[in-house]
């Protein structure tokens, strides 16, 4: 059993997490009244009040909706060879967490709503205390009722090893500051992530000559994500290559192409999270209206996977089915690699 929380030393992330896993709600409520200045004995369920602006709330949400629909994958089901069928069967993930931050409605919604439309049963939100009102006000809209006015790592610790009155998710979603991240990535052995969602990441590509002010525009916006943001100009002259290179190795969430050379980027570029084209697809529709998710791979990670996208939501199941015959034509292989292998259980089960 941990001991309540010290203050006079410093404090890992590592420690916050395990706290809370060992001490559960207790643990969870000192780190919140630690971190958050939160004052109540217990976890607290977030409380919806103020104006927040409904029409554009559910207009954004709509764009979610649609989008994310048209992604629903096929099961699939075939016949590989006489009497051996495979099908392979999407369902939905029983339960996941969001985390939501500081007052950040839209983020709410590219994780509640593909939930949703996925068909998810149990959505937990979690978010700081100081921006909870409204996010738990946008919850209702969307008909989501549990939502913590909890934030930071333990949070994240409550989602993925559950406390007394938090249960556990099967995933965890959501952007989040560096304590976030880290905590993400630690409870990432237990219980499955979306992605490491870390500070923000613009590439402005643009023609020589192209209006500056605009340029300056998605730079600025970018920035305002906060003081580790990242932002980037790469020029596009008469070698298009070298301007393909330049994309390609910052690998980055954003890219905005800018003229009719950049634009022309548009179907070659691979690392990115979400390419904008043309002078009036600014990164920020995509925050907030096109339908698009933004919760985006950062640091490099475009590299290698993609947005969020409905299929995160919901995993697949693989059914095989043999007959009689099936079998008999499948001994040999299955003898010859069992053999190989040294597996001589495996092996007498090609005879039944």
């Amino acid at each position: 059993m941990s001991k309540p929380v010290q203050t006079d030393r410093k404090i890992s992330i590592e420690e916050v997490v395990q706290d809370v896993r060992d001490r559960g709600d207790a643990a969870l409520v000192e780190w919140s009244q630690l971190f958050d200045a939160t004052t109540s004995a217990k976890p607290e369920r977030a409380v919806a009040y103020g104006d927040i602006p409904t029409a554009a709330i559910l207009a954004a949400a709509e764009s979610v909706r649609v989008w994310h629909a048209a992604q629903r994958p096929s099961d699939l089901m075939l016949e590989v060879s006489p009497g051996v069928t495979l099908e392979r069967r999407w369902t939905p993930l029983r339960s996941v967490g969001i985390y939501v931050p500081k007052g950040l409605v839209s983020s709410l919604i590219m994780g509640a709503v593909p939930a949703q439309v996925a068909g998810v049963e149990r959505i937990v939100v979690c978010t700081p205390p100081s921006g909870a009102p409204a996010v738990a006000a946008a919850a209702a809209l969307l008909g989501i009722d549990e939502v913590w006015a909890i934030g930071g790592a333990q949070a994240i610790a409550a989602m993925a090893y559950g406390t007394e009155s938090i249960a556990p998710v099967d995933k965890i979603f959501g952007p989040g500051g560096g304590a976030v991240n880290t905590a993400k990535l630690l409870v990432s052995r237990d219980v499955a992530i979306d992605l490491p969602a870390g500070p923000s990441e613009v590439v402005v590509v643009a023609d020589e000559g192209f209006d500056e002010k605009i340029i300056q525009q998605e730079l600025a916006a970018q920035m305002e994500h906060g003081p580790d943001s990242r932002a980037f100009v790469v020029r596009v002259g008469e070698d298009l290559d070298a301007a393909l290179a330049a994309i390609e190795g910052y690998a980055a969430e954003h890219v905005a192409l800018l003229g009719v050379r950049a634009e022309s980027l548009a179907g070659r570029i691979r690392n990115a999270g979400a390419v904008f084209v043309g002078p009036y697809s600014p990164v920020p529709a995509g925050d907030y209206a096109t339908g698009a998710n933004h919760v985006l791979p950062t640091g490099g990670w475009s590299k290698s996977t993609g947005g969020l996208g409905l299929e995160a939501f919901m995993k697949t199941v693989t059914v095989q089915r043999v007959t009689k015959e099936g079998l008999e034509r499948l001994a040999p292989v299955i003898e010859a690699l069992a053999e190989l292998e040294g597996m001589p259980a495996h092996k007498a089960t090609a005879r039944r």
